[in-house]
């Protein structure tokens, strides 16, 4: 049977296994993933996004979970608020009042409505002023819902200036003495600011293992004095959320989303370009030497019984380590080490056969050329029985490049599933707690391989008959 015609009735016989119609099905998703992802989101603009500092994400809470984690843990988890006087928003009023020559007073209130039932994770203010010589000099206030007023600190502002509330040491400072005196306590105790500026005060603010958010309306005040006729502030507040996005951030405020996105095709394509290459070229070289013979295969069976001592992986470990490879380059590394693998012994074995079969000696005796027989007639009979074997390999590609990636040796710049584990082994992700940063890259990179084993598994059984049986 023709080789097109035995590809196609393969095509139509896989559609009676349940295990590869799962198979096809996953794998079908993965690709449409993949294709919105280069579609949607060039490679250049995910590669900085990626490799930007943590300014660029200052927005973002660190740590945080991904959205969908309420539907296994319930509640209302915060989500991010941002308030900007450059943004028009009726939350955010913003008044200056000439008061005499060039100075002037400056007050900017900022409401917003806290309704979750957890603290934020961070509070941040970040301030950028215009002006000359003299620095604007402000006041931040923290009005809660209860009404209580809290004057958080005065600042005298540089042109880029910010106030990190969550790890400023005079405003804990501040907040446990206000504890202490209105508690009657004989020491200042150790309070979180977001966790006294999110609560009521009371007893329970001293155990870390309560959780009482005082919901309702907050106001951050600012005002203070410009000291220049064209001086001016513009003020944005960030209260962190800790859940973020689809697929949550990292150490850096990173969305990992953008590393599990572009994961999807650089893995894929680095699978499957592994491992169709190296099936062929295994192929071809096994169909020359089993052809030609006599030194043509001594030659190659020498090279390739070496090559299958050398250890691959820490040759691979070792150049990689060395040599900091472009992912695409560290693609033809592996294809040049795998040239000369296992395969060229099993292809060989079968060509010897067929090189004895009726149809090869006629081919001969026509006059056609040895790279005729080879490619015309040797190659395409065996190529079927190959192709499981490159399904199934796929899986094994992929895993190998985000091997390397997680033990920090593969592309320093590409966004994929490996990098992303390696990050978050590095930072302890596991020891403190987010699972997600790791089980999210792992979990795509399972149902990877078990797409392509489910169907590499059935294309064995059709085109292997011993196999249909079991």
């Amino acid at each position: 049977m023709p080789i097109k015609n035995r590809i196609k009735n393969a095509l139509k016989t896989i559609f009676f296994y349940k295990s590869a119609l799962a198979g096809i099905i996953l794998l079908l998703l993965i690709i449409g993933f993949a294709l919105y992802t280069v579609y949607s989101y060039p490679y250049e603009k995910a590669v900085a996004d990626w490799r930007a500092g943590e300014k660029t994400w200052l927005d973002n809470p660190r740590y945080a979970l991904p959205e969908w984690i309420t539907l296994f843990t319930g509640g209302n988890p915060p989500k991010t608020i941002i308030l900007s006087t450059t943004m028009e928003s009726r939350n955010v009023k913003k008044i200056v009042v000439p008061v005499s020559g060039n100075m002037s007073y400056i007050r900017i209130d900022m409401r917003f409505d806290y309704n979750y039932d957890d603290y934020p994770s961070e509070i941040n203010i970040f301030f950028n002023s215009t002006f000359e010589e003299l620095n604007p000099k402000i006041e931040v206030e923290w009005i809660k819902p209860d009404g209580e007023n809290i004057t958080l600190k005065s600042i005298v502002l540089n042109k880029e200036d910010s106030y990190y509330i969550s790890v400023d040491l005079d405003t804990k400072d501040l907040l446990g003495q206000i504890v202490k005196e209105k508690l009657g306590l004989n020491e200042s105790p150790y309070i979180l600011p977001e966790r006294y500026l999110f609560s009521p005060l009371s007893e329970d603010i001293l155990d870390p293992q309560k959780v009482v958010v005082l919901n309702g309306e907050y106001t951050l005040r600012i005002t203070g004095y410009l000291y220049e006729k064209n001086s001016d502030i513009d003020v944005k507040l960030v209260v962190y959320g800790k859940v973020y996005g689809w697929a949550g951030t990292d150490n850096l405020r990173r969305p990992i989303s953008i590393a599990i996105m572009w994961g999807t095709p650089i893995a894929l394509s680095f699978g499957v370009t592994a491992a169709v290459t190296i099936g062929l070229i295994q192929m071809i070289i096994a169909a020359i030497s089993a052809w030609f013979g006599g030194r043509v295969d001594d030659l190659i069976q020498r090279i390739t019984e070496v090559n299958l001592i050398l250890p691959f992986f820490p040759i691979l470990l070792m150049i990689s380590t060395f040599y900091k490879f472009s992912i695409w380059v560290l693609l033809l590394v592996v294809i040049a080490l795998s040239m000369f693998g296992a395969g060229v012994k099993s292809y060989r074995a079968l060509f010897l056969q067929l090189k004895e079969f009726p149809y090869v000696e006629a081919a001969l005796s026509y006059g056609a050329s040895n790279m005729r027989i080879v490619f015309r007639y040797l190659i395409p009979k065996i190529l079927p029985l190959i192709i499981p074997g490159m399904v199934l390999s796929v899986a094994d590609f992929v895993f190998l490049e985000a091997a390397l990636a997680v033990l920090g040796l593969g592309d320093p710049d590409a966004p994929t599933w490996g990098k992303v584990i390696n990050d978050a082994l590095r930072d302890g992700a596991l020891f403190k707690g987010y699972y997600y940063w790791v089980l999210e890259p792992a979990s795509l990179l399972v149902l990877t391989a078990i797409s392509f084993a489910l169907i590499g598994f059935t294309l064995e059984k059709i085109f292997n008959p011993r196999l249909r049986e079991m």
